[in-house]
């Protein structure tokens, strides 16, 4: 069954030089778009492959799986896989790498093969190194530039990635996959001062078809063209995706971004260790995510038990490489937040979807008086609300002896210069609409345009500061005094 899926080997191997027609839709037609009960059992042929090449290779892998008495040999169909392959997580690799440095013993190839080095940041802890083998760094590019292509991006689009050039995937995987489309590489970056101003700038000059970055970048971008007098819709976007953090799915913050560019809206990403990270992600005709089961076998699992939750309802998602040799992941299960469905798709490709993308991570939930309460749910609520201003912040401490939230929220400059009245009437709709959305009421403060530090980068909206909690009540008494 594999043989007839195109260009899909063990190990990966890719032509380099193969385009589909240019009115295509798909990169791979029979790939994307086969029946799943005939795409399993190709999917079952290549975890074997994999299993059998980890145990051969990767000390870590032996050794977790002797803990749970599993044997490759013992994997007989997709039930076997969830049911007797332990998951792994990122505190696993990291005491990997830890022992047996830098970068643990579940590289599965010799340290002359590696081509790529990335990472995370450590700023929590240990960083994690990932060793990116020369082949595997040709599939990335390989798999992002097809699902790239999904969203509608062609050879000869200038693409501009505007993200952090540095240890963080995202950027470098959006390059990868625009050189190997055959599209102008715009590599502009981000994160130094002035840096925005002059990406606006070159937006306007080159205006290019597609741009990569965060949500909450897209939306500062577009506030200090704004403030530059420039017209982001003029910049001539027609593509724009995005990963590192949830929003590019959630209607209200999407269609927020597609009103400021005039520009199509895509979402996608998972986990550096995942890359290509991109193997959930949208296309041209539908939206949210798709995962791309083929790049990356994904299942959406319940927290504690690790089986897969019926479609339709929310989990975790746990990833499993089929196109890495160099650092595989086999079970890795993400900590993230999403709801999966198996619907017929708009564009015909036949894979499992995250219609609302991830939502948040599993241990970013916030309770409050028994409501569980996601950031990103906040986020969205706002987003619907004429006004905003385009930032907030999540207050959370213990009045007595019940946990509050404050947000605090700010208000656009144009009804902020109105005056109290109006301060006073967004206040109230704020308190209500949140209310109505999240079933709990919380403690709202408003406040100017531009009271809260934008970010290049992911967007850190929620602290638990009691000290800062109490000084807003204090402010609060003083203002309504």
């Amino acid at each position: 069954m594999a043989a007839r899926m195109e260009q899909w080997s063990w190990p990966p191997r890719y032509d380099d030089g193969y385009f589909p027609d240019p009115d295509s839709r798909y990169w791979f037609p029979h790939r994307e778009t086969m029946p799943q009960a005939d795409r399993e059992p190709a999917i079952l042929a290549r975890l074997q492959e994999l299993c059998a090449y980890a145990w051969d290779n990767a000390p870590f892998y032996r050794r977790k799986w002797d803990e749970a008495g599993f044997h490759p040999s013992h994997l007989k169909s997709l039930e076997d896989f969830e049911d007797k392959v332990p998951v792994i997580r990122k505190a696993d690799l990291r005491a990997s790498q830890a022992a047996h440095p830098p970068f643990g013993d579940y590289l599965c190839v010799p340290d002359s093969e590696i081509h790529h080095l990335h990472g995370t940041s450590g700023t929590t802890g240990r960083p994690t190194a990932f060793a990116i083998s020369q082949n595997d760094w040709r599939s990335i590019s390989n798999a992002h530039a097809r699902i790239m292509w999904a969203m509608g991006m062609r050879p000869g689009d200038t693409i501009c990635v505007a993200a952090i050039f540095s240890l963080y995937m995202g950027s470098w995987g959006a390059l990868a996959g625009a050189e190997r489309l055959g599209a102008k590489a715009f590599p502009f970056g981000a994160g130094a001062s002035g840096m925005s101003s002059r990406c606006a700038q070159w937006l306007d000059m080159l205006q290019p078809a597609g741009f990569y970055g965060t949500p909450t970048y897209a939306i500062h971008l577009a506030e200090t063209a704004i403030k530059d007098g420039l017209d982001p819709r003029k910049f001539g976007l027609k593509y724009m995706f995005f990963s590192g953090e949830p929003g590019a799915s959630i209607p209200s913050i999407r269609d927020r971004i597609e009103d400021l560019y005039a520009a199509k809206v895509y979402d996608s990403g998972s986990m550096g260790e995942m890359t290509p990270w991109m193997h959930v992600g949208g296309s041209k005709e539908t939206p949210g995510m798709l995962c791309w089961q083929d790049v990356v076998y994904t299942e959406v699992c319940d927290p504690q038990t690790h089986r897969r939750v019926p479609y339709g309802q929310r989990g975790t998602p746990v990833y499993t490489h089929l196109e890495r040799t160099s650092q595989p992941m086999i079970r890795l299960e993400s900590g993230d937040l999403t709801v999966w469905t198996n619907d017929a798709t708009p564009c015909g490709r036949t894979y499992p979807q995250l219609p609302l993308g991830i939502i948040g991570r599993v241990d970013d939930m916030i309770t409050i008086r028994g409501e569980n309460v996601y950031p990103s749910e906040i986020e969205a609520a706002l987003c619907q609300l004429e006004g905003y201003g385009g930032e907030h912040r999540i207050f959370i401490t213990r009045e007595g002896v019940m946990d509050e939230m404050m947000v605090s929220v700010e208000l656009d400059a144009e009804r902020w210069a109105r005056g109290p009245e109006v301060h006073k009437a967004f206040h109230a709709e704020v308190a209500t609409h949140l209310h109505n959305m999240l079933g709990l009421r919380s403690v709202i403060e408003i406040v100017g345009p531009g009271t809260h530090p934008r970010t290049d980068f992911k967007a850190k909206r929620v602290v638990d500061d009691r000290a800062a909690f109490a000084e807003m009540l204090k402010r609060q008494e003083e203002v309504s005094g």
